[in-house]
């Protein structure tokens, strides 16, 4: 996750990247910093870009929206489950129409809540309920998968099935700092939850050496054993 406020930032890091390393997140406010041409040139450059705007508002709004980003090359975009069938069908019948069909996830329920902050909406039951709730849905939608916590990705990947794609941020490796999440785990606890792909920023981008916490991350996934 690019977390950084300015686009001379990001690019900076991203210069002492190679796109075999890791894939990128560009979020709201580099976005809107820097506008579709710093995603446009992360593309150029080799990366796989997951562009992480959470798109939420009436469904020919979303479709449209979803439409424009896929223009832009992205690998991955997504928008809130919260958003209702429609909205969600409108956003698969765009990408399904684009020329590069980048794959689609639903939000359930940000990582930042906990059950206290999910009931003040007006959201009744658990946050596990809540998620999975949402995720059956994303998945009858025609969602490619959603993101949620990996606390969470055990009970999706076992009733909603291996091909289903889950995405977790919320990921902190062992002594990390919580930082705002309030649902989270360390990188290997959530490959083996059943989680796809991770979602990391400030571990890697506020390290000391944020190479060597990319290197070390990666490391401990591909000898972790469970």
């Amino acid at each position: 996750a690019l977390d950084y406020a300015a686009p001379s930032e990001a690019l900076a890091f991203v210069r002492r990247l190679e796109p075999a390393s890791c894939r990128l997140k560009v979020g709201k406010e580099l976005f809107v910093r820097s506008g579709p041409a710093l995603i446009e040139k992360l593309v150029h450059d080799g990366f796989d870009v997951f562009l992480d705007l959470k798109f939420h508002d009436i469904p020919n709004t979303v479709g449209k929206a979803c439409a424009a980003a896929a223009d832009l090359g992205v690998w991955m975009l997504n928008v809130h489950a919260q958003g209702g069938r429609k909205m969600m069908l409108a956003a698969r019948d765009a990408i399904a129409a684009s020329r590069t069909q980048p794959m689609l996830i639903a939000v359930t329920v940000l990582t930042s809540m906990d059950e206290q902050e999910l009931a003040e909406t007006g959201v009744a039951g658990t946050i596990e309920q809540s998620v999975l709730r949402l995720a059956a849905l994303a998945q009858q939608a025609g969602m490619d998968g959603v993101v949620c916590s990996p606390l969470e990705a055990a009970t999706l990947r076992q009733t909603l099935g291996t091909e289903f794609c889950l995405v977790t941020p919320g990921i902190r490796p062992l002594g990390g700092e919580a930082g705002d999440q309030k649902r989270f785990t360390t990188p290997a606890q959530a490959l083996h939850n059943g989680a796809d792909y991770l979602v990391i920023g400030r571990p890697i981008t506020a390290a000391q050496d944020p190479m060597q916490a990319l290197y070390d991350i990666n490391a401990g996934i591909a000898t972790a054993s469970w």
